[in-house]
């Protein structure tokens, strides 16, 4: 890593202090791991309490006094407020969840729950999605606690429940039965962004997440008559089903340039001196699939129910669509959706809506200052990230989200190809650069950018 640059506006940890946030960051990583955390959706989980608990007690250690609230049985999140500075100041909202996708041991070179330390990173599930950011933030608490140091403005803390499904257990309920944890806040961070991307010609891009597409979770039903396996139906629930799933296949979106796509194909156009067409994002190389998954909408169909024998035709067939949708294009997207179903299908579901950030806010900006003050080569622009976090939750509350994680890889290591996958893991030097990159942003005033 190439020696940070300096300025007023951006503090910058010493290498002595660099070095303990690496290590402590591994350390907690690896323990935050060894927590078996899966969430199976449905209200189905285990082990957020006992990892919200762990948590909470690393906050009391360094002389925090933090909130552990239960939405159910075993389902915990843990909040914390750290004073800043500036009382006045809007505060910050920094979360991350603690539960994780589950893992099929069987599939991996070693236990995916272990947290072991080798070859360079932290092996086991969550260790990117999103532990590696539990870990950092932990390790900026020990920090504050060590140094004596305070941030200029209020921060809170969020450790929460049930990301991986609906988020009912976590953030949902922290907004809805807990919204006074977070006055006074005015942004937030949180997955996904921050971390390096390889550009043609080997610049490094650090995108950090503006927006986020909408998610409409639905169940779409065709009814029929039932009837014997035997005989002609010419109104079988199947047989329509599987004609709206074919049109659902067949459908191409249109492409939607919303502003914050807009707005990176334009940074990206700059950077690489070529003009970048939707239809061929071959010049962007890596940096292809943060465009990619966010040109147009799109409606997957995930599971199929129907039946309970083989000699019975089923008066009821339905199929789970996972649709998202780009910011602006609601309207659109559910009139396009029911077009497809036709008059035969109704559709239930749930929806949230998609989300933005300002790219022109302060924040923004003293992110950016702090990758560029560990990189001074990193290019820093707005993206839109395909899928959805806890951001959409916050969101009711009247707070901007931005995803921010901070990461340096190199070019041969793809974080994507492990984030829900086989063998997660998450280098060690990355989490030493995270840290101490979220260390300068945490510390820093973004009214200076203002």
């Amino acid at each position: 890593m190439s020696d940070p640059v300096v300025s007023l506006a951006t503090p910058v940890p010493t290498a002595d202090e660099a070095a303990l946030l690496a290590a402590e960051t591994v350390e907690l990583c690896s323990r935050l791991i060894r927590f078996d955390t899966s969430n199976f959706g449905g209200g189905e989980s285990r082990g957020e309490r006992a990892c919200a608990e762990w948590v909470a007690g690393e906050l009391t250690d360094a002389g925090l006094k933090p909130v552990v609230l239960e939405s159910a049985p075993g389902r915990a999140n843990t909040v914390v407020r750290i004073a800043g500075e500036d009382p006045a100041a809007p505060a910050l909202l920094v979360h991350g969840h603690l539960d994780v996708v589950p893992a099929e041991p069987s599939d991996w070179a070693s236990y995916p729950f272990s947290g072991e330390v080798r070859d360079g990173a932290v092996w086991g599930r969550g260790a990117l999605d999103m532990k590696d950011m539990d870990a950092m933030m932990l390790a900026f608490v020990r920090h504050l606690a060590r140094t004596g140091a305070r941030p200029p403005r209020d921060l809170v803390l969020a450790f929460v429940a049930d990301e991986e499904d609906t988020g009912e257990y976590g953030a949902r309920f922290l907004v809805e039965q807990h919204p006074d944890l977070f006055e006074g806040v005015n942004a937030a961070i949180s997955e996904s962004g921050g971390a390096t991307v390889h550009l043609p010609g080997g610049g490094r891009l650090y995108p950090i997440a503006a927006g986020e597409r909408g998610s409409a979770w639905m169940t779409v039903t065709a009814r029929g008559t039932a009837g014997h396996g035997s005989r002609r139906n010419d109104d079988n629930a199947l047989v329509k089903l599987a004609a709206a799933i074919g049109r659902f296949a067949d459908h191409e979106w249109p492409v939607r340039l919303v502003p914050v796509v807009a707005a990176l194909l334009d940074g990206l156009s700059r950077h690489l001196g070529v003009d970048i067409d939707p239809a061929d994002l071959g010049p962007l190389g890596a940096a292809a699939d943060l465009v990619s998954g966010t040109l147009a909408n799109s409606a997957n169909p995930t599971m199929l129910r129907a039946g309970y024998k083989h000699n019975v035709i089923p008066s009821e067939a339905s199929a789970a669509l996972d649709g998202r949708l780009l910011p602006g294009t609601e309207q659109e997207f559910f009139a396009t959706v029911d077009a497809l179903l036709g008059p035969d299908l109704t559709r239930t579901g749930d929806y949230q809506a998609p989300v933005s950030a300002d790219p022109a806010a302060p924040d923004f900006a003293a992110m950016a200052a702090a990758l560029r003050a560990h990189d001074p080569d990193a290019l820093v622009l707005p993206y839109c990230m395909s899928g959805g976090t806890d951001a959409k939750a916050f969101a009711a509350l009247g707070i901007p989200g931005f995803g921010f994680v901070p990461g340096r890889v190199p070019a041969d290591f793809d974080a994507w190809r492990y984030v829900h996958g086989v063998d997660e893991r998450v280098l060690t030097d990355s989490l030493g650069f995270g840290a101490s990159v979220l260390t300068s942003y945490l510390m820093t005033d973004p009214r200076a950018f203002a």
